[in-house]
């Protein structure tokens, strides 16, 4: 039984945790400035979906990483914008009924809320393409340590275990690149953005302790490819609160199985529900 509230899990009630702030994180796969951003068709789909949890009291930080193509309820919009209802499909289409702006945004967050047991998510922020280097660029690279092969034919210095600096050159490719054709690629994809996140988030915290103005500066020069309702302070405690919480960035449990046209991640709910019990509720 579920609420946003309580939840009964192995014949136990828990009861949500309210101490927590609960930000929503998209790299989305357009590209240009979101101000051109006009209609539903320029919206765009997120292909990295993953949610930082704070507890304002403890400092602790929780990171959850939802799978693009986890099969959860969505709500679908005709071209004007008129709701259609709800329906089980890919979650990061969720984000191309939208406006590619704050609807798409406050459609997502929805959509996450709803799969993990209609937990509040206060806060979003979604960064298309075009963002990818900029971020690499404002920490002056990012050493890797290259997780598999998936990415070697296309390039081979990224074979399984080579140290690679990332560059605002390669850096799309090592968090974006898949090969479509192979069952299962968006998760093997997901490793190396984990990765990424990892290694970013740690140079960005060196950069931000170094110089007062840094995460300022980043994210004014996001500004145009980013859409949030975060402020820069925030974004400065939550690199500051990120400390510590990198090891251990859990992913909502499933797996991968071939759709009719797509692959879909299907959610193991009683996997689920332990996951929310321990991450976001109490006894």
């Amino acid at each position: 039984k579920t609420d946003n509230t309580i939840i009964e899990y192995n014949g136990t009630e828990y009861h949500y945790n309210d101490h927590l702030t609960n930000y929503l994180f998209l790299g989305i796969d357009t590209r240009e400035k979101v101000s051109d951003y006009t209609r539903q068709s320029d919206a765009g789909q997120a292909d990295v979906i993953f949610l930082i949890s704070v507890d304002r009291v403890t400092k602790k930080t929780q990171i959850l990483v939802i799978p693009r193509d986890t099969i959860t309820e969505i709500e679908v919009f005709n071209p004007s914008g008129k709701s259609l209802g709800t329906t089980q499909d890919h979650i990061n289409i969720q984000y191309a009924y939208g406006d590619g702006k704050d609807k798409s945004c406050q459609l997502m967050s929805d959509a996450v809320s709803r799969l993990l047991g209609n937990i509040p998510i206060q806060k979003y922020c979604s960064l298309n393409m075009d963002g990818i280097p900029l971020l690499t660029e404002a920490v002056d690279g990012v050493t890797v340590t290259v997780p598999d092969s998936s990415l070697e034919f296309q390039n081979p210095e990224f074979y399984e275990g080579a140290v690679v600096e990332l560059t605002s050159g390669n850096t799309e490719m090592f968090v974006r690149y898949r090969d479509t054709l192979q069952p299962g690629s968006a998760m093997v994809r997901q490793t190396r953005q984990k990765v990424f996140m990892k290694a970013f988030i740690e140079k960005a915290r060196k950069k931000a302790t170094e110089n007062a103005s840094f995460v300022i500066d980043l994210f004014e020069g996001l500004k145009p490819y980013t859409i949030t309702n975060i402020s820069n302070d925030v974004f400065a405690e939550l690199l500051t609160a990120s400390e510590g919480t990198m090891a251990d960035i859990k992913t909502v449990p499933g797996e991968t199985v071939e759709g009719e046209n797509f692959d879909e991640y299907h959610v193991y709910e009683e996997e689920l529900t332990r996951l929310l019990v321990e991450m976001f509720f109490t006894k």
